[in-house]
């Protein structure tokens, strides 16, 4: 049987939302919602293929090497499914491959307009209000504690390094998310991220000043 592109995206929807509700660790089906949203924006601002910047926008985080540990391919598997010919369904999964983030130190690049939209749209979400509150609901999934001023941030030079990092999320904004803005790929992205920047500096000067008060001299009576 063979569906239209609206009855996939439809069905995708709702096979991906109910691998992903509830999920709490900041990649939930609303981070994958608000992914699919914006990837789907910019993709019109950058004439991107849409079917392909939705499909991998809703799927980028089915086998997404944090939560995958089996070697799993959801996102193929449903991609066969869905009764697409293979050229179409290795594009889709290219884009998948190039989304995340692995390290500082590491060239993420997005080899396809279409990879570079679903990545800025993933990237996105990870800066701004959203993307602090999300820096805390995965630090808290991975019982990370919340800062420690006696352990810096490192920019790890390999994805090893990166995956089995464990600091404080503090240093999360310092090892991934401060780092995003300067490398989104799209014009559109790129204005978009300078804003959502600047509150992750805003919010990283306002816990500082929280955490140091009262001054270093009310310890020393």
């Amino acid at each position: 049987m063979t569906y239209s592109k609206g009855d996939i995206i439809t069905k995708t929807v709702s096979f991906v939302r109910s691998k992903s509700e509830g999920e709490s660790s900041g990649h939930d089906w609303w981070h994958i919602y608000r992914v699919h949203r914006m990837a789907k924006y910019l993709a019109i601002a950058e004439k991107a293929d849409n079917f392909i910047v939705e499909l991998a926008a809703l799927l980028h985080d089915l086998d997404d090497w944090k939560f995958n540990h089996d070697g799993s391919n959801n996102a193929a598997e449903w991609l066969q499914k869905s009764g697409l010919d293979q050229r179409l369904i290795m594009k889709v999964m290219e884009v998948i491959e190039q989304v995340s983030f692995k390290g500082a130190g590491q060239d993420t690049h997005a080899e396809t307009i279409e990879a570079q939209v679903v990545q800025d749209a993933d990237r996105l979400d990870a800066i701004g209000a959203i993307g602090v509150a999300r820096a805390f609901a995965y630090g808290g999934y991975k019982h990370r504690e919340l800062y420690r001023p006696d352990v810096l941030p490192v920019l790890h030079n390999d994805f090893e390094a990166y995956r089995n990092n464990q600091s404080h999320t503090i240093n999360h904004f310092y090892e991934k998310l401060l780092l995003l803005r300067d490398r989104m790929n799209t014009a559109t992205a790129k204005k978009l991220a300078g804003k959502r920047h600047q509150f992750l500096e805003f919010f990283l000067s306002e816990f500082y000043e929280e955490w140091n008060f009262p001054a270093d001299t009310v310890d020393q009576k």
